[in-house]
């Protein structure tokens, strides 16, 4: 028997979900499609995909710490630039800078619970 799913999503654990809940509503620039407020809220994005993987050396310390998670939401975004510019403007702009990966460009951003964002350019042509 092969193993067969209908949909996947990820959730994110918070005890401060009405925070995080306006966060992503200002940040997608979209209202939940399901609310019960203090309980849940869901959100549809345009696709969902899973990556895994290996962060680099000077990087790895974050992932040590059992308070941190090892999951980040990546986005990928058409120009990292308004990206960053939008995350800016809801005050939490990105804290480095943006490096090359060898997916495109990105930057690392975080929500109002310290979540990792991964803001994410695919270079041009490869899509």
């Amino acid at each position: 028997m092969v193993f067969q799913y209908t949909n996947a999503f990820v959730t994110i654990a918070s005890v401060n979900s009405e925070e995080l809940v306006n966060f992503y509503t200002r940040f997608l620039e979209q209202k939940p499609v399901i609310l019960i407020p203090n309980v849940y809220a869901e959100f549809n994005l345009v696709s969902m995909r899973l990556g895994i993987f290996k962060p680099k050396n000077t990087n790895e310390s974050e992932f040590e710490a059992i308070a941190k998670s090892k999951i980040s939401l990546c986005l990928e975004v058409s120009n990292l630039e308004d990206a960053i510019a939008h995350l800016t403007a809801l005050g939490y702009p990105a804290p480095g800078d943006i490096f090359i990966a060898s997916h495109g460009r990105e930057i690392y951003a975080y929500d109002t619970d310290g979540n990792r964002l991964i803001l994410h350019q695919a270079p041009k042509g490869s899509h």
